[in-house]
């Protein structure tokens, strides 16, 4: 995975978050809650990106080609 593929990755995931938190009215636990798991997500991806993640787990992580 190239270095500009998971910098447009990783904007484009910002501000898909940043529309939904902005444009879409829910509770602000709800939206603190969608928050982490998102970041947690994007973490765990990034990880397995880079390789410091196992691919042999349970877990599937699409790959971005």
């Amino acid at each position: 995975m190239s270095l500009i593929s998971l910098a447009v990755t990783l904007i484009v995931i910002g501000v898909l978050l940043w529309l939904v938190n902005t444009y879409i009215p829910m509770d602000g636990k709800i939206k603190k809650i969608l928050n982490i798991v998102v970041v947690i997500c994007v973490v765990v991806w990034l990880l397995f990106a880079f390789g410091i993640l196992d691919r042999s787990s349970e877990i599937r992580v699409p790959q971005l080609k």
